[in-house]
C-alpha cells in the first residue's frame, strides 16, 4: 500500500468536506445583506448556527495535513501564497466574530451584519484566489519558493475568486431553500435561479482558460487517452445543472441543494484530473513532497483515530438538527 497516496486521498477528502460543509454558510454570509433586517436575517442565521463552526474543522484537517504529510509542499505553497491565506483567516475569524457578536450587542447589529457579510466575501473570494494561483503555477527553484510576492495576483487567479463567490452562494440559496419555509425560502429561490446560471458561465470561463496556464492540463485533457474522461464531464455538468434547475420548481427542498453539490463534485473531479499526481501543478509530486514513510504511519494511526470521530460528531450534529428552522429555531 502507497501511504502517500492514501495520505493525499485523506486530504483531498478533508478539503472536499470543508467546501462542501462551509461552502453553504459562506454563501449565507455573501446574500445576507439581500435579506431584509429582522426576522428573516435571524433565521438564515440560526439555519447555520448549530453547524457553521463545526464545519471549519475539515479546513484544521487539510492544513494540518498537508504540513505533516507533504511537509515540501507546505514549505513552498505557503510563501507564495501569503497574502491570500492571511486574508482568508482574517475574514474567517472576523465573520465568526461578527456571528457571535450580533446576538450581544443588538444596539450595533448593522455593523456585525456588515461584518458578517465582509468577512464571509473575503474568507470566500482568497480561497478561489488561492486555488487559481496554484493552478496557474508557482516558481519553484530547487526546493524552494523562488516567485514574488505578488505572483498569486492574476486574472486567472481572479476569476477563480470570482467563480467560487457565486458558487457558494448558490449553495447557500439552495441550504436556506431546505432548511427554511416562508418569505426566506422564495427569496432564496429566486436567487438560486439567478445564480445556477452564473455558476455555468463561470465554470465554463474557467475551464476554457485552465487548459491555457499550465501545459499538462491541455495534455490531460485533449490527448489520449484523457479525452475518454474529458468528453463526458460537460455533458454532466450540464445534466446536473438541467436537474437543479428543473428541481428549483419542485416540491423536494433538499433537491437543490444536492444538485448544487454535484456541481462542485464534478469540479473537484476535473480539478484532481488535470492535477494528479502533483501537489503543485507542474512542479513537485506528491511523492516528492512526501514525509518519511514512518511518519506517515506514525500519523496514519491518528488520522484513523481522529477522521471516523469527527465524521461522527458533524453527521450527529446534521441529524440533531435535519428540520426546518423557524423563527425562534428548529423543529
Amino acid at each position: 500500500m502507497d501511504l502517500t497516496v492514501v495520505w493525499a486521498f485523506i486530504i483531498a477528502f478533508a478539503v472536499a468536506a470543508y467546501v462542501v460543509m462551509d461552502g453553504f454558510d459562506l454563501g449565507i454570509g455573501i446574500l445576507f445583506p439581500r435579506f431584509p433586517v429582522g426576522r428573516e436575517r435571524d433565521q438564515a442565521m440560526n439555519a447555520i448556527a448549530p453547524v457553521w463552526d463545526g464545519n471549519e474543522t475539515w479546513l484544521v484537517l487539510g492544513g494540518g495535513g498537508l504540513l505533516a504529510a507533504f511537509p515540501l509542499a507546505y514549505a513552498i505553497v505557503l510563501p507564495a501564497l501569503y497574502a491570500p491565506l492571511i486574508a482568508m483567516l482574517l475574514g474567517l475569524v472576523f465573520r465568526g466574530v461578527a456571528f457571535e457578536a450580533r446576538w450581544r450587542d443588538s444596539g450595533h447589529r448593522r455593523w456585525w451584519d456588515l461584518g458578517f457579510f465582509a468577512g464571509s466575501l473575503v474568507a470566500t473570494f482568497a480561497q478561489g484566489v488561492t486555488l487559481g494561483a496554484l493552478l496557474q503555477g508557482i516558481t519553484v527553484e530547487g526546493r524552494a519558493y523562488a516567485g514574488g510576492w505578488w505572483e498569486w495576483l492574476s486574472p486567472f487567479s481572479l476569476l477563480t475568486g470570482l467563480s467560487l463567490v457565486v458558487g457558494y452562494a448558490l449553495l447557500g440559496a439552495c441550504w436556506l431553500i431546505w432548511k427554511t419555509h416562508g418569505p426566506l425560502q422564495d427569496q432564496a429561490r429566486r436567487w438560486a435561479r439567478r445564480l445556477l446560471p452564473g455558476l455555468l458561465l463561470a465554470l465554463a470561463a474557467v475551464s476554457l482558460a485552465t487548459p491555457f496556464v499550465e501545459s499538462q492540463y491541455f495534455s490531460r485533457w485533449f490527448e489520449w487517452p484523457g479525452m475518454l474522461v474529458a468528453i463526458p464531464m460537460p455533458l454532466l455538468v450540464v445534466l446536473a445543472a438541467a436537474l437543479g434547475w428543473r428541481s428549483l420548481s419542485g416540491r423536494r427542498d433538499g433537491a437543490p441543494f444536492l444538485w448544487a453539490l454535484s456541481l462542485f463534485l464534478l469540479s473537484m473531479i476535473g480539478l484532481a484530473i488535470s492535477i494528479w499526481p502533483d501537489v503543485i501543478p507542474g512542479r513537485v509530486t506528491i511523492w516528492e513532497a512526501a514525509a518519511p514513510y514512518e511518519s506517515q504511519i506514525f500519523m496514519l494511526v491518528g488520522a484513523l483515530v481522529l477522521v471516523p470521530i469527527i465524521v461522527a460528531y458533524t453527521g450527529w450534529a446534521y441529524w440533531v438538527f435535519r428540520g426546518k428552522v423557524g423563527e425562534e429555531g428548529y423543529h
